[in-house]
């Protein structure tokens, strides 16, 4: 039975989805100092372009040698600037289902970037990869992470009470963190019918494996 990712890349109309590369490390080093991300995920703060660059070169790729999961930088297809990342946890070979998350820079949102990016890995992992389930895990005040979900078709299955922990800033400027609900959203290949055909069209994607 197939237990990893192939070394992949998916392109769309605006983006390309590839492997992280050293090039990447100081724009992943900044977009990961943003307030929002040190706000809604654990990436260490201050973030390091050390830390950049061994995210690129140890971790990103144990990850899918691993069949744990996969990384990618989302990348503008014309300037191939940074404008994000998405990420692949937690898989589950035997009932082919992981759970996806992502980020995108402080510049790109807004333009509707990480829908795109997300619904085309789903569409990859569906028709390509055969997966049957994805998982979307968002903080209860995570409105921004929350709509890119129901955009990409995503159902709300429920709530996981205090099951996440989000980081908030005191008054001396340091970040405390504070317990929340984690709401808990799945996307299974039907689901993606009820996808606009606008949307659609936007995130169909060619793929290329064995990416160098």
């Amino acid at each position: 039975m197939k237990s990893t990712f192939p070394n992949i890349s998916i392109s769309t109309e605006r983006l390309v989805l590839r492997p992280l590369d050293e090039d990447d490390v100081p724009a992943l080093a900044e977009m990961m100092n943003d307030e929002q991300v040190a706000a809604w995920t654990d990436v260490p703060q201050p973030f390091t372009e050390e830390g950049a660059r061994s995210w690129v070169t140890e971790y990103a790729p144990a990850e899918r040698t691993s069949g744990r999961g996969l990384d990618l930088a989302v990348t503008e297809f014309l300037t191939q600037r940074l404008v994000g990342i998405v990420q692949l946890t937690k898989t589950n070979w035997h009932i082919r289902s992981t759970e996806l998350s992502y980020i995108i820079a402080p510049w790109a949102r807004g333009e509707g970037y990480a829908s795109e990016a997300a619904l085309a890995i789903a569409q990859w992992l569906f028709q390509e990869q055969k997966f049957e389930r994805i998982e979307v895990r968002t903080a209860a005040d995570n409105t921004a992470s929350q709509q890119v979900a129901q955009r990409i078709g995503c159902i709300s299955e429920g709530v996981l009470r205090n099951a996440c922990i989000v980081h908030v800033h005191t008054e001396d400027g340091t970040w405390t963190d504070v317990r929340t609900d984690f709401i808990v959203w799945s996307l299974l290949p039907e689901d993606l019918d009820a996808v606009s055909e606008e949307l659609a069209d936007i995130g169909g994607f060619t793929s290329f494996s064995n990416w160098n």
